[in-house]
């Protein structure tokens, strides 16, 4: 059977959402039942089948999911219900929509996570405690205790460091 002319294929449009806590790393098939869930729980069965969520990859703490053109908005919505993934509380937070896999893709790799004070290697001290940088953006910081035991994970804002 040969593959459908592109003005007979259906329109799909694709959302990058990034995950919340940083280095949650959910597993694509239970976060399509979470997306499934929130969006039938929100918008009811019918437009469920209206959107046809689909999630199509997560990856470095991004998540691209698919839905029919037309339908981005109420799926964007829907994601922001989305509050826990099995038993991991996550958030997902939408950050564009697009007709292609690959522009969000290189908008990943675009952005890059600065480091908090543009000095070091994303190092930072917190209570006399190297902690390495996990993310960064505007006062939030997502930090990870150095070392390889027993390791801490904190949520600052750019107040909270001692920076020199």
């Amino acid at each position: 059977m040969s593959p459908r002319p592109p003005t007979l294929r259906e329109n799909r449009r694709y959302i990058l959402a990034r995950i919340e806590p940083t280095g949650t790393a959910p597993d694509p098939k239970d976060l399509y039942y979470a997306v499934s869930e929130a969006v039938t729980s929100l918008w009811g069965d019918a437009m469920a089948a209206t959107i046809v969520p689909a999630v199509i990859a997560i990856e470095e703490g991004y998540a691209i999911i698919r839905c029919r053109r037309g339908s981005e908005k109420e799926l964007a919505t829907a994601l922001s219900t989305v509050t826990s993934c099995r038993d991991t509380r996550l958030a997902l937070r939408i950050l564009a929509a697009s007709g292609t896999i690959e522009s969000l893709r290189e908008r990943i790799r675009s952005s890059a996570r600065p480091d908090p004070d543009g000095t070091g290697p994303g190092c930072v001290t917190f209570g006399n405690k190297e902690w390495t940088v996990r993310y960064c953006h505007g006062q939030k910081l997502d930090v990870i205790e150095k070392g390889f035991k027993n390791t801490n994970r904190l949520f600052l804002t750019r107040n909270d460091l001692e920076l020199p």
